[in-house]
């Protein structure tokens, strides 16, 4: 029976496990110990289930204590500006959740074997992605404590924009590069294929 009085939640604390609750809104399950946990600030809610459902478990969701944008969850398309580029990571500041802008924080890490769909051994991080790049990804899921997962493995996804060294932005040429128009100097991508 749930309090008169909600109870306030802190990221990373755990709400229960997922054999007694399903993980909603501001939640997330782990998989590896099948736990859920809360996945921002805010207050805690129980939300029975359909009396029909053949699941009979509650779902838990966690409503942010001040009025909060868009939070990344597994699915969600994403922008994010890359950061820093290291040999099997990218690291990127996460700006918008599908077409709404965030209004906190979140980061998001892109892996060496999600970057694309093939030759996954022979992806060069400094050859798909640039400090400043701005790039199109999905969620996979919340990664660790600090990072969201992104791939950019679909046709759709990557880099959809970019500086060059000469200031200009970035022209795409192939699926793997882009073309300054100001030098003619072409710089290696993972280009995203934009919808025409």
């Amino acid at each position: 029976m749930e309090a008169a009085v909600a109870e306030m939640v802190t990221p990373g604390e755990v709400i229960g496990k997922t054999s007694d609750i399903k993980a909603g809104r501001g939640t997330y399950a782990a998989v590896h110990n099948n736990t859920v946990y809360a996945s921002l600030t805010g207050f805690r809610h129980t939300i029975p289930p359909a009396s029909d459902s053949p699941d009979q478990r509650p779902t838990i969701e966690v409503t942010g204590h001040k009025a909060h944008g868009p939070v990344p969850e597994p699915g969600s398309v994403v922008i994010a500006r890359v950061t820093k580029v290291m040999a099997k990571t990218a690291s990127v500041d996460i700006m918008c959740v599908g077409q709404k802008s965030v209004r906190e924080k979140f980061t998001g890490i892109i892996r060496q074997q999600d970057v694309r769909a093939t030759e996954i051994d022979k992806v060069d991080m400094h050859l798909s992605f640039r400090p400043g790049d701005i790039v199109k990804a999905i969620v996979l899921s919340l990664g660790n404590a600090r990072a969201y997962f992104l791939s950019t493995a679909k046709n759709e996804l990557g880099v959809v924009s970019a500086e060059s060294t000469a200031g200009a932005t970035l022209v795409p040429i192939s699926w793997t590069e882009m073309q300054c128009p100001l030098s003619g100097q072409i710089e290696q991508r993972k280009v995203a294929k934009v919808a025409s």
